[in-house]
């Protein structure tokens, strides 16, 4: 089966459903914490979970989640393939509205990357 068409385009941080928080709002998660203020507090007021606020203020926190997560067989043990797909046929119709607005932009991918940069510099990513 051949990708869709909006597979070939990623959506920009601003249209991104799927990031709750905006980039300023991790710097001043950072320094209301510093501040004094509480983990549920912070996650109530920016409604997302505790944990996210801990990983945002303790980047170690998250390193050692991911590296236990990876030892229990990482993200398969959650993957529902319905609901996968489900959301994945959700995200695409979002990102068909997005082109069809002109609101993204065109993916380069690995190959693309490599190719540009030998032909642009004569760069060889692999030397």
């Amino acid at each position: 089966m051949a990708p869709a068409i909006v597979d070939k385009y990623r959506v920009p941080k601003p249209y991104d459903r799927r990031r709750k928080l905006k980039d300023e709002d991790y710097e001043e998660i950072r320094n209301l914490r510093l501040s004094g203020e509480s983990l549920r507090s912070l996650a109530n007021k920016f409604n997302v979970s505790k944990r996210l606020i801990q990983f945002i203020v303790s980047p170690d926190k998250k390193e050692e989640n991911l590296k236990r997560r990876k030892e229990r067989g990482g993200w398969k043990q959650y993957y529902e393939k319905e609901k996968n797909t489900n959301y994945a046929r959700k995200h695409r119709g979002y990102k068909k509205e997005l082109l069809e607005k002109n609101k993204l932009e065109k993916a380069i991918y690995r190959r693309q990357l490599t190719y540009q940069l030998y032909h642009i510099f004569g760069v060889n990513q692999h030397s």
